[in-house]
């Protein structure tokens, strides 16, 4: 019998509600839309930020990946605990307010330093994103609904992704016109005014997510009891099901190598190995990842019907492992494809791959996971793919451009080499997880 609480029961009583729903969605998938636009932008402002503040490769690695990842992953637990007994409702309003306003704030650096820490100060806000998101999915849509749900929610890197290279582009392309009618923005940088157009409009969507109404908590399939875990029950159960964890965390973690070492640096792939602008880059690559990241990401439900069907009760898993094998062959060919036109070939199958199996493997974790422990595992989860993917990707493209390859025209060959290792990675342990995850399963129902 479910032990909801009277609180709890003067919230929104089912899941499934109708419209409001799928309107929660759309906002929650706005907030992820608005994360990736202002996390990824940076991306296309590399060579202007590069040249303004004197910086090498390794440097400006490093405000792509720890500046970022080093506060995320602090704060990530810390939300993720919050997500698992506070109002979810309000984490969000907190956090997205928060990292706009910082987000804004990267356009007034005026050094290396000031920019490093306004982007720490952006990750510490996103970490509250996930957990808290997540765990409101899953209990507005059931079973059946929520490979779907989280799906239409993880569009959000792409379209976020996608719309910060058009917009920065545009916002590049638009300097002359900005000026004269904001007098004020004429001593800014192009890369600073990007900032600054960006980061601001995500105040009002801060303000629309309190049209949100926290739901009262439910499981899924997987248990029908709930209440609070205590922190070494937690522990407890992951210690338990490690065999899953760590492989599917790690080999995850490897996927999201790829999924952030390629926008960090196709951008000056495309300028440095084939002379094509900001602007273009933007427009056409930002084009290129909203469309081959929207699809590959839409695309994870139907693969996992369609492997369900077969039998294969670890379908959301297999579906990320057999995406593994196709990322090692579109990045192992990107600097051999001729032209601009081939290498954005060669990143639409990479884009495509690394985006297919991003919902199911958080549905996953959904159905894995009893109800009052998804924000903490949650958080773990995006710990571990912060501190190898978010935190190394950009750094070791980087070095391996500037160590190994010493020329920053081999940057197409760098990504190469990491992202295809990577995948190969990926798809070895994503196997081995097969047989973890069916036991996994089984051991959530019994919680």
């Amino acid at each position: 019998m479910s032990s909801i609480t009277p609180t709890e029961a003067a919230l929104v009583p089912t899941r499934d509600r109708g419209s409001y729903a799928w309107y929660v969605l759309f906002l929650l998938t706005f907030a992820y839309t608005v994360a990736f636009i202002d996390r990824q932008v940076l991306n296309l402002l590399v060579e202007d930020i590069k040249r303004d503040l004197l910086l090498t490769d390794t440097q400006l690695s490093l405000l792509q990946g720890i500046a970022f990842m080093g506060s995320y992953i602090a704060f990530s637990p810390w939300f993720g605990r919050w997500a698992d007994v506070g109002n979810r409702r309000n984490i969000l309003v907190f956090g997205v307010g928060t990292w706009s306003i910082f987000s804004a704030l990267c356009g007034l650096a005026e050094n290396y330093w000031q920019l490093f820490l306004t982007r720490a100060a952006v990750g510490a806000a996103e970490a509250c994103l996930a957990p808290a998101a997540w765990s409101l999915i899953a209990d507005y849509f059931n079973r059946e609904r929520l490979p779907r749900a989280m799906s239409i929610y993880l569009m959000g890197p792409y379209i976020g992704g996608g719309l910060a290279m058009i917009a920065g582009g545009m916002v590049i392309g638009s300097m002359g016109s900005l000026r004269e009618l904001a007098p004020v923005l004429v001593n800014l940088e192009p890369w600073q005014l990007t900032f600054v157009m960006i980061g601001l409009p995500g105040v009002i969507l801060a303000i629309a997510l309190l049209t949100i109404r926290e739901p009262a908590r439910g499981a899924q399939s997987i248990g029908t009891r709930d209440r609070n875990f205590s922190i070494r029950e937690v522990i407890e159960f992951l210690w338990q099901g490690r065999a899953f964890y760590v492989r599917f965390y790690l080999g995850m973690a490897l996927i999201v190598i790829v999924l952030y070492a390629l926008p960090a640096w196709m951008p000056s792939f495309l300028m440095r190995a084939h002379g094509a602008d900001p602007t273009t880059v933007g427009l056409r690559y930002g084009v290129l990842v909203l469309i081959m990241g929207s699809a590959g990401v839409l695309s994870g439900p139907f693969v996992d019907r369609w492997l369900a069907r077969r039998g294969h009760a670890d379908s959301p898993i297999r579906v990320a492992a057999v995406a593994s094998i196709g990322l090692v062959i579109f990045t192992a060919i990107l600097p051999l494809m001729p032209g601009f036109a081939g290498a954005l070939i060669a990143a639409a199958g990479g884009t495509f791959f690394f985006s297919l199996p991003q919902a199911m493997s958080a549905t996953a974790l959904q159905l894995a996971t009893p109800n009052r422990m998804r924000g903490i595992v949650a958080s773990l989860y995006l710990f571990v793919l912060s501190v190898i993917g978010l935190g190394a990707a950009p750094t070791v493209v980087a070095v391996v451009t500037d160590r190994v390859f010493g020329d920053p025209s081999k940057v197409g060959l760098s990504l190469a080499v990491v992202c295809a290792s990577s995948a190969a990675g990926a798809a070895v342990l994503l196997f081995s997880a097969l047989p973890h995850y069916r036991r996994a399963l089984e051991q959530s129902r019994q919680l």
